[in-house]
């Protein structure tokens, strides 16, 4: 059963404040030289096996990986939407996550690895939670997180053993306080009889600028770290992307917004006059600020404000898995739900892209990848397709 359902308002209360304690992050390590295995360690920029990294928070890490869609089924394989099924009532999230699980949930659909043949290692150093503070390299106010050094500084590693040509960054969503606006609405849908965006809305504009001024200092810790390492910067390319909403309008929710059916069967409780307000007005903010940073930094944006269109939690035009509608890429929901009493996994999993969006998303990146270094592209589904169906539009 999903989170809230038939509890108190206490109860409910509680439940919501640890969905955001627990670090739902959107928007969200050198354990994983993945792809392919470590380079040379002599290796230097234009010799070695050629590499992509992801940096960031948990939109690009592959939290979430675990999950092929949303069941209300808790026992067994949870209608085949449980990856990290083994058997009987037993679970082991490492199957997905590896040493990560619970952790920075770098999972093995991440970004990275769904992108394909686009370069010969694959490394994954983003963690879920991460903010900005924690890409910075030590010596310039770089912070550890979960136990792993700055992630600036692991990319000095890989740059040193590996060809680099290609690093995905994802940042800027935690440091917004993303948790927190999702607890307050959340609040408002179960407790309050409100609405969020209005104060939510004011917040955000308090804290915009700032976010992105450290969204470009980022940027700017990877350009030194490469430039460290002796690589000319037209010799690889950053794609700075944004973040898909992971809700759907209100006019194409499938679930009433009048009764309880998007809190207790949907994992969605948001009210629609909230839901457009973050698919129309938060979601375009961020990526627009993002857009601008990425222009000013001379790097490659990749806009996914659009990439769950259809697919969201919730989403009419997608469905839950059930015996009668089993996981798939082309009807089942590409999002995590809020499973915030955690019969189904960790909280910090709601909310992001899942193994199938996770496919998507890779496939988007390849795409990228394919256009020029200092391009700027949307990436859409084709409805009723998979991850295949991806394509690339002018970036809004």
């Amino acid at each position: 059963m999903i989170g809230f359902r038939n509890v108190s308002k206490d109860r409910a209360r509680s439940r919501v404040r640890r969905l955001a304690i627990a670090g739902m992050a959107l928007p969200l390590a050198v354990t994983a030289l993945v792809g392919g295995g470590a380079g040379p360690a002599a290796a230097s920029p234009g010799k070695g096996p050629t590499a992509v990294v992801s940096m960031g928070d948990s939109y690009i890490s592959g939290e979430a990986g675990r999950w092929k869609g949303n069941s209300l089924t808790n026992s067994g394989s949870r209608t085949g939407t449980d990856r990290a099924w083994t058997s009987g009532s037993s679970y082991d999230p490492a199957k997905v996550y590896g040493t990560t699980a619970g952790g920075c949930d770098r999972s093995d659909t991440a970004e990275v690895l769904s992108a394909g043949a686009v370069a010969d290692v694959a490394v994954n150093l983003a963690c879920s939670g991460a903010v900005s503070d924690n890409v910075f390299r030590a010596s310039n106010g770089g912070v550890p997180f979960k136990g792993e050094a700055p992630q600036a500084d692991q990319l000095a590693a890989v740059a040193a053993a590996d060809d680099v040509k290609v690093i995905a960054l994802s940042i800027g969503g935690n440091d917004l306080g993303f948790a927190g606006i999702i607890e307050e609405c959340a609040y408002d849908f179960v407790l309050w009889n409100s609405y969020c965006y209005d104060d939510q809305q004011a917040g955000v504009d308090q804290k915009i600028s700032g976010v992105m001024a450290k969204v470009g200092k980022s940027v700017d810790e990877i350009r030194a770290v490469m430039r460290g390492a002796g690589y000319a910067d037209s010799s690889y390319r950053i794609v700075l992307q944004s973040y898909p909403s992971p809700i759907p309008r209100g006019a194409e929710n499938r679930y009433t917004q009048s009764d309880w059916s998007r809190l207790n069967t949907g994992g969605c409780p948001f009210w629609n006059r909230d839901s457009d307000w973050a698919r129309d007005s938060l979601v375009p903010q961020i990526a627009n600020g993002i857009k601008a940073v990425a222009a000013a930094k001379g790097v490659q944006f990749l806009d996914l404000r659009d990439m769950l269109q259809g697919r969201e939690v919730c989403a009419t035009a997608s469905k839950q898995v059930t015996t009668a509608a089993p996981a798939s890429a082309k009807t089942s929901e590409w999002a995590r739900w809020i499973d915030n009493n955690q019969s189904q996994g960790l909280i910090q999993e709601s909310m992001h892209p899942n193994y199938f969006g996770q496919l998507a998303v890779g496939r988007c990146l390849a795409l990228a990848v394919a256009q020029p270094a200092n391009s700027s592209s949307g990436c859409k589904n084709t409805p009723g397709g998979d991850q295949s169906g991806m394509y690339l539009t002018p970036a809004s």
